[in-house]
């Protein structure tokens, strides 16, 4: 499978256009703007309405979600984010922010924008900031290195809808990069870093967001490519069978999803007294939510109720040079391909 893949939208527009006008759209999934239940109401109710994060029927899901989920859900969730907002905002917003600006700095010439699939600022909003800035092409990167109906697809629904009113801004998405050697070689080195500054667990632990079981019995690859991520980043790494494991994080709802679940796992490794576990979420450019108070908060007390010692968190790549270095080169293979 290629380190990264990319296809155009079907604008009509002519392809070929001078190298100078090519801009870069980089898009997160989404963030509240403030750690607030009324903030966070206002985002979950976005992220939840979209059918490719939640395919139920919208006349039953509809009054579920605003009568039941949202009432109950926001509150709660504000409290997490409280936990790990940044003096500047949310994390997710400042680390992409951040990694967008550092591309941009290794791409002269190339205007470089950012932009969320829920919330702000929107991906139609980063567009027309490209479009205004003079470019006549986009590239968009989905932060997503593993692709998923649920989250890649979702971008690429909203390009298409937004195509539609912007025939003449040809656009062209990457979809996945799961196992890009500039990407892999920046977590690695990332995992040895800290090892060399902390001193190394008795497991590494890879923790990747899960989606329903039923997605990848239908075809959808993200599975398969959080494994490909988690081969590569291991062998990077030199370790040995029985050294990392590969588990899915983030569960929502009743219904079956990829196994073996991240809790689940630490709890058990918890009971069987083990002193330190590493964790490190490969599937997540940016420090989220569900990596800095799921993981390092709340599975880490998991892990010690247990009966585990310490789950030493490995922080995301964020804006780290290796990671802006990586993303680049990216790039700046996928405008060659452009052409």
């Amino acid at each position: 499978m290629p380190a990264a893949t990319a296809r155009s939208a079907e604008t009509g527009a002519e392809p070929s256009l001078p190298a100078s006008t090519q801009g870069l759209l980089v898009v997160n999934l989404g963030t509240p703007q403030a750690p607030t239940a009324a903030a966070v109401r206002r985002y979950l109710a976005e992220f939840l309405s979209d059918p490719r994060v939640v395919q139920v029927p919208r006349l039953l899901w509809w009054p579920l979600l605003h009568g039941v989920i949202l009432p109950l859900r926001a509150p709660r969730v504000a409290r997490k984010y409280a936990q790990v907002w940044l003096d500047d905002g949310s994390p997710l917003a400042v680390y992409t922010a951040r990694l967008a600006a550092a591309i941009g700095e290794r791409l002269p010439g190339v205007p470089v924008a950012h932009a969320m699939r829920y919330g702000e600022p929107g991906i139609d909003a980063g567009l027309r900031a490209l479009r205004d800035r003079g470019c006549g092409r986009v590239l968009v990167l989905p932060l997503y290195p593993q692709y998923s109906t649920t989250t890649t697809a979702s971008v690429a629904d909203a390009l298409a809808r937004i195509a539609k009113d912007a025939a003449e801004l040809p656009l062209r998405m990457v979809d996945q990069y799961s196992t890009d050697a500039g990407v892999v070689a920046a977590l690695a080195d990332s995992v040895r870093a800290h090892w060399q500054a902390h001193g190394r667990g008795e497991r590494l632990l890879m923790s990747f967001h899960g989606i329903p079981q039923r997605l990848v019995d239908g075809g959808d690859p993200y599975s398969t490519q959080c494994h490909a991520t988690a081969t590569a980043l291991a062998a990077a790494l030199g370790l040995g069978h029985g050294e990392w494991l590969v588990t899915f994080q983030s569960r929502f709802g009743r219904e079956q999803w990829l196994q073996p679940a991240t809790d689940a796992t630490l709890r058990l490794l918890g009971e069987t007294g083990l002193g330190r576990v590493d964790v490190v979420c490969p599937g997540f450019p940016a420090d989220c939510l569900e990596t800095l108070e799921e993981i390092a908060l709340q599975n880490a007390a998991l892990f010690r109720a247990a009966g585990g010692g310490t789950l030493a968190y490995i922080p995301c790549l964020n804006d780290a040079p290796a990671h802006a270095d990586a993303l680049a080169a990216l790039v700046a293979r996928e405008f060659d391909a452009w052409r």
